[in-house]
């Protein structure tokens, strides 16, 4: 099953999100988020350009500050949609074996 990006985010753009709410800051230099690590390699500013651009962050000089927009997609508790079909084979297997016994 494919995962969907919400508010047309890239993954990167949302490993800088994350970064503000792991450090529970509102701004970050522009150098931590240089800093960042994404499974693909560095992030950069590229990502954060993007954020500014579709209205997550506001530049400052040389930082970056959330926008209500982004205090608002952090404050989400993201969940899955429906039941994993692997919890559900699980727990199906648990009942086949305790009708065996």
């Amino acid at each position: 099953m494919p995962i969907i990006l919400p508010h047309d985010l890239t993954s990167e753009e949302i490993r800088v999100l994350q970064e503000f709410r792991r450090l529970t800051t509102d701004t970050l230099p522009l150098e931590t988020i240089k800093a960042l690590k994404h499974p693909i390699g560095a992030v950069g500013e590229k990502p954060a350009a993007g954020l500014v651009a579709k209205g997550f962050l506001t530049a400052e000089g040389e930082s970056f500050a959330l926008t209500q927009k982004a205090k608002d997609f952090l404050a989400i508790d993201p969940k899955p949609m429906f039941e994993e079909a692997g919890a559900a084979a699980a727990s199906g297997a648990e009942e086949a074996e305790a009708d065996s016994a």
